[in-house]
C-alpha cells in the first residue's frame, strides 16, 4: 500500500476550512517531491491520504527529520499570514506518497486529525 501521511499543528488552533487549505497545500507538494513512479502508483492505488496531528512545532521538525533519516520525502507548508496566523508560519509536514510500512515507522504512534 501507497499513501501519503500529512501531519499539522494542533496548537495553532486553525478554522476548519483554513486547516482544510493547509492540508491540501501540504497533499500538493507532497505530489510535486515525490518519485514519479511513486505517484502513479500512488494514484492508481486511489490517493489515499491520512492526517495526523502533533502539538507543536518542535514536534512537527522532529517528525520531517526522522522521516528524512528514512529517505522519504519530505515538503512543509509555510503560510502566508493573510488570514488567521502570522506570515511564515510553518503549519503542516506531508511525508510521501511512499510506502506504508516506511512511513508508519514515523508517524505510526501519532493521534489522528478529528
Amino acid at each position: 500500500m501507497i499513501k501519503q501521511v500529512i501531519v499539522v499543528r494542533d496548537d495553532l488552533k486553525l478554522s476548519r476550512g483554513k486547516l482544510a487549505v493547509q492540508v491540501a497545500h501540504a497533499s500538493i507538494i507532497g505530489y510535486e517531491k515525490a518519485d514519479k513512479s511513486m505517484v502513479e502508483a500512488w494514484k492508481m492505488m486511489g490517493q489515499k491520504k491520512i492526517v495526523l496531528k502533533v502539538k507543536n512545532l518542535d514536534e512537527l521538525m522532529k517528525v520531517k527529520e526522522k522521516a528524512e533519516k528514512l529517505g522519504l520525502k519530505t515538503g512543509i507548508v509555510v503560510d502566508a499570514g493573510l488570514t488567521e496566523i502570522p506570515p511564515n508560519t510553518i503549519t503542516a509536514v506531508v511525508i510521501g506518497p511512499d510506502y506504508s510500512e516506511k512511513i508508519d515507522k514515523v508517524t505510526g504512534n501519532l493521534p489522528l486529525l478529528r
